[in-house]
């Protein structure tokens, strides 16, 4: 199902797009290939907007697809293959983060339905020039979204015409009460992870992991996400929580 979602300050139209499987269904926008609504059982399990105006006045990258770079670039700068690439400095005028001042969470993707083996998919591409946000290469980025066996698939496939740096994400905001049903600290959360990378206060990493024993960053086996989101710990106190 298509439906028209609102219209950018130059006229171009964005449409949700919505597909269903079972008890699930989601939906996705053109702009920012963003998933707006995840629904289980009647019940919409991520935060999201209700008109176009909200992704474009209040930020936070809200179910968007994250790119080209997600998370922190120190100095908002890279080197690669001898040459110093500029980024945009967005995060407090010094990092990169998230792509820039214009990332894929800001531009208007080309929507497609594809059916293949019985399912459904949601395919969104988008190209982004050479230099845009100061990286190198034209990069030709696919976002397939799928529903299959009651569970979400995100695929990302990512062609440059030159070396560059890409790391691809979605930026959903997850309760699985319900996205407006409070706060999330009564889920049940299991993490295999041994070690996790330190950050400054900036959440630049500082080139070094710390194991989880003795820290409320220990979830390796089932606990519950508030039960020691108070415990004082300094890389907590540096992300001002589990970030």
């Amino acid at each position: 199902m298509k439906e028209l979602f609102g219209k950018m300050p130059d006229g171009t139209e964005i449409y949700a797009h919505t597909i269903a499987d079972g008890d699930i269904s989601i939906t996705v926008l053109d702009y920012g290939a963003t998933l707006q609504k995840f629904v289980h059982k009647g019940t919409d399990i991520i935060f999201g907007y209700d008109d176009l105006e909200g992704y474009l006045k209040n930020g936070g990258c809200q179910g968007a697809t994250i790119g080209r770079y997600a998370n922190r670039i120190s100095n908002a700068c890279f080197t690669l293959n001898g040459k110093e690439y500029k980024l945009a400095a967005n995060d407090h005028e010094v990092n990169h983060n998230h792509g820039g001042i214009s990332g894929f969470d800001r531009k208007v993707w080309t929507p497609a339905v594809e059916e293949k083996d019985g399912m459904e998919s949601l395919v969104l591409s988008y190209t982004s020039p050479d230099g845009e946000e100061g990286y190198p290469g034209t990069l030709d980025v696919k976002v397939t979204y799928t529903l299959v066996g009651g569970s979400l698939a995100i695929h990302y496939e990512a062609v440059s015409d030159a070396d560059t740096y890409v790391n691809l994400t979605n930026h959903s905001y997850f309760n699985l009460k319900g996205y407006d049903k409070g706060t999330i600290e009564d889920h049940m959360m299991t993490i295999y992870a041994d070690r996790f990378t330190a950050v400054d206060l900036l959440r630049i990493p500082l080139g070094y992991t710390i194991d989880v024993v003795g820290t409320p960053f220990d979830f390796r086996k089932p606990k519950l996400i508030g039960q020691d989101i108070d415990v004082p710990n300094e890389q907590m106190g540096n992300i001002g929580g589990y970030g």
